[in-house]
């Protein structure tokens, strides 16, 4: 691991991040772009139109897949948060992560060719799950290791630029190589160039990320510090303002994400009609890419001199703005369609870098509040929900064209051409406007963000601050380090909860616990048998609310596992109750 990359002087507070480092942390964006793009737009079409499995199944089996991906998140966030290791506490977790991660992405697309539909439909459900499992374990640590490089306001931005600078060109050489390849070898090829573009991918992915963790260093100073328990850490993170409006804008916005992306080789097949629908796949994703990329430096130039928030939302604007014309195209509408793409694509790489930006702003200001450092806590948290919000978006269409009557390699019916152009334009854009409306609250700009790294510093010093959003009075972490401990143990339960044991006595709680988590349980349970019950065979299409009972169980059983691990903690303070002097004093104090 190279020993430089953070000016050390002033690594408590804003560290300046080499060019060396900035491009090192951004150069795995390239490969991992590039295996991204076949998974949210080729994967779909290729085993449903070439590896000729059910595309209900293939919905059903996309939907288990992510659920159990959104569930993993948190463990791994909260574990890296707490391994401490000669190797910092992210990298060993990158390192196990990335290698096993970009072998089952090379196995998801190198299916034998002599599998049955139902076969078919197994072997891309387990290479799917174990892909997203390990891309999991090493995708939370990095994201976690960017948001603590920089405290800065603006040099997030421009770590984040560059990496989505590499995000742009990788996601050009996926849109463009597939027709390249099929151009070269000739069209029925599509298994053995898929198989051979993604061990290319992945082995350049793998290289990369090698780079990364040999030049990029990581802050031993936040790793020095004590890590949390994972439900109160959950509670403290709700509390977070700046973050909750992340969070929730993101809910909204997860639901309909996949659905262009999936979406648009049947768009471009089946709608636009065009001889070759390969190559037309190809030239739009490049155009609207190329376009994202060259409009990379405007919008850091916007977010600099306007804002991260305006500069997000004028971004976004534009991409809702595009996406409702999608609906007025139709057969041999080549031209219209490039031009939306075009307009569509100058916005397409601002969000990439704007929002973990932001991100890496909320932790700051969750630092000002509890003194802690939960990079890789944040992030995961920041992923689990969204994640299982999106399954239906990356499901559920699927699901409802083999319901409409989708029958892959011929002319659709009218019905079918609709609701291909309902759902990937109409139904989008409604999502994304009001995820914009919720954003528009986000309250950190550069000058609130300056008071809070300035509030920081005092509490380093050990001197009290101001909260810049609330006014409250901050004392500094170690004038009330004495009742942390109570006050993290007490954060296992809801003020509510907390209220009822200063009212009724600690005895109930334990019970009140339990009957939540298995309330929790049962409503999986039920979720997950509907789940079953819609499926009659696996080469057979299932009923489409199938998909819908795994998005709920997924819910259920995130929710059940949040309440079993309160369970202990329940019984804890049954056994050695706190003071109601002490629980009013938590309820009261700013966390």
């Amino acid at each position: 691991m190279a020993a430089t990359g953070l000016d050390s002087s002033t690594a408590s507070d804003a560290p300046s991040i080499s060019l060396a480092v900035k491009l090192a942390f951004g150069a795995p964006g390239f490969g991992g772009a590039a295996m991204a793009i076949p998974i949210a737009v080729l994967m779909p079409q290729f085993y449903s139109d070439v590896v000729l499995a059910p595309l209900g199944m293939i919905a059903l089996a996309t939907a288990v897949a992510r659920a159990f991906d959104a569930l993993t998140d948190p463990v791994v966030g909260w574990l890296s948060d707490r391994t401490r290791t000669r190797w910092g506490r992210r990298k060993p977790w990158i390192a196990v992560g990335t290698p096993i991660a970009a072998v089952f992405f090379w196995l998801l697309f190198s299916p034998p060719a002599h599998l049955e539909p139902g076969a078919a439909v197994l072997w891309f459900g387990s290479m799917f799950l174990l892909f997203f499992l390990f891309q999991t374990i090493e995708g939370v640590p990095i994201a976690a290791l960017g948001a603590e490089l920089s405290s800065d306001y603006n040099e997030r931005s421009s770590l984040f630029g560059i990496r989505t600078i590499f995000i742009a060109f990788g996601t050009m050489v996926a849109a463009i190589l597939p027709v390249v390849l099929v151009g070269a070898f000739g069209p029925g090829r599509e298994r053995e160039i898929y198989s051979g573009m993604a061990a290319a991918f992945a082995a350049v992915w793998f290289l990369s990320m090698l780079l990364m963790l040999w030049v990029v260093p990581e802050h031993r100073e936040y790793a020095e510090r004590p890590s949390n328990p994972l439900v109160p850490g959950v509670r403290r993170a709700l509390r977070n303002r700046p973050f909750s409006i992340l969070l929730a804008s993101s809910l909204i916005g997860a639901v309909p994400a996949a659905v262009p992306a999936i979406l648009m080789p049947y768009f471009v097949t089946y709608v636009l009609q065009p001889d070759e629908p390969l190559a037309w796949v190809g030239r739009y994703l490049f155009l609207y890419l190329a376009t994202g990329l060259l409009f990379v430096p405007l919008w850091l130039w916007a977010a600099r001199r306007f804002g991260k928030l305006r500069a997000f939302i004028s971004a976004a604007m534009v991409g809702v703005s595009s996406s409702l014309l999608y609906f007025f195209a139709g057969e041999g509408d080549l031209r219209f369609a490039g031009i939306v793409y075009f307009v569509s694509g100058t916005q397409s790489m601002a969000g990439n870098f704007l929002l973990p930006a932001m991100a890496a702003d909320v932790i700051d200001y969750d630092e000002l509040r509890t003194g802690l450092r939960r990079e890789a806590q944040f992030t995961a948290f920041w992923a689990i929900i969204p994640k299982l919000v999106s399954i239906p978006g990356s499901s559920v269409p699927l699901a409802i064209l083999a319901a409409v009557g989708y029958v892959p390699n011929v002319v659709q019916s009218a019905e079918v051409q609709l609701t291909i152009r309902f759902l990937y334009s109409l139904f989008p854009a409604a999502f994304f406007c009001t995820a914009l409306f919720v954003i528009s609250r986000y309250p950190i700009s550069e000058a609130v963000h300056e008071r809070i790294r300035e509030g920081i510093a005092a509490h380093r010093r050990g001197e009290a601050s101001v909260d810049p959003l609330t006014g409250e009075a901050l004392p500094a972490h170690a004038l009330r380090a004495e009742a942390a401990e109570t006050s993290w143990f007490l954060d296992h339960f809801s003020p509510s909860e907390l209220r009822a044991v200063i009212e009724e006595g600690p005895g109930a709680l334990a019970g009140r616990v339990i009957r939540s988590a298995g309330a929790c349980l049962l409503l999986g349970v039920v979720a997950a048998a509907m789940a079953a019950a819609g499926v009659e065979s696996l080469s057979s299409e299932p009923n489409p609310f199938a998909v819908l009972g795994v998005v709920v169980a997924g819910l259920a059983l995130t929710a059940f596992a949040f309440h079993a691990l309160r369970i202990a903690a329940a019984r804890q303070l049954a056994a050695a109750p706190p003071s109601p002097e002490s629980i009013r004093d938590h309820l009261a104090q700013p966390h």
